[in-house]
């Protein structure tokens, strides 16, 4: 049967990665984005020309409950339901806990979190009814362990972690599985600010002394909403190079 998947957040990075790792395993795709239109509908040419699949890009604040509304009708009328749910659209930020305002952390929940919980709620009807459908949510290792400097960040991400084993429990009788990938030290914009001397250090705490790429978490994407993958749910997959802090 042809699986539909909606990407959040997957104009570039990280998303673009596991848009065009899906393509490969013949899904039709979705490519959410908010506001890089030029790398999304490029992104879209590429995947249809080269995996012959059906590929759509959509502007939308996946933080926003009227807009991810209208996105979902949309993919519903140009491609389908959706039977795969990457919630990846996410942001980051270093700020000491003192400078952190409310309308940061307000920003970081709103788009880390409360977007997965809205783009959920709009195509998991449709999965319970037709008992089927796979999520799986991007959250980090920082989640699980915590980052100084990164509070706010860190506590959107263990937010994740908690919605994916919670949904997991509550869906799981209507055969529907969700994940969650965790990871680590990954060479996306994220990490722009960064000197080289910072990922200098930071390769030194990985046992596998290297960052890893955007390829290493869509091919466990990849993986999770497979056949191969069938009888795992609400598990946290770290992808980290063995990091831990």
């Amino acid at each position: 049967m042809r699986e539909i998947a909606l990407v959040t957040g997957s104009s570039r990075g990280i998303g673009a990665k596991i848009a065009e790792e899906l393509a490969k395993m013949g899904c039709d795709i979705a490519i959410n984005y908010n506001k890089n239109r030029d790398k999304a509908e490029t992104l879209a040419k590429y995947i249809k020309d080269t995996y012959n699949v059906q590929c759509l890009t959509y502007k939308c604040n996946v933080s926003i409950k009227s807009e991810v509304e209208k996105m979902h009708s949309e993919i519903v009328r140009d491609i389908g339901e959706v039977t795969i749910l990457i919630n990846n659209a996410g942001i980051a930020q270093q700020k000491l806990f003192t400078d952190i305002t409310e309308e940061d952390w307000d920003n970081m929940f709103d788009i880390n979190v409360k977007s997965a919980y809205l783009c959920t709620k709009s195509v998991l009807p449709n999965m319970i009814k037709v008992h089927r459908g796979t999520i799986v949510n991007i959250a980090s290792m920082w989640g699980e362990v915590g980052a100084s400097c990164e509070v706010h960040y860190s506590a959107s991400k263990a937010a994740l972690i908690g919605f994916t084993k919670a949904l997991a429990k509550e869906v799981g009788l209507s055969n529907i599985r969700v994940n969650c990938v965790s990871p680590g030290v990954i060479d996306t914009d994220m990490n722009q600010d960064f000197s080289e001397e910072d990922m200098q250090a930071l390769c030194e705490d990985i046992p596998l002394n290297n960052i890893g790429s955007a390829d290493d978490i869509a091919q466990t994407v990849a993986f999770l909403v497979s056949e191969k993958a069938k009888y795992i749910t609400g598990q946290i997959i770290s992808v980290n190079g063995g990091m831990i802090i």
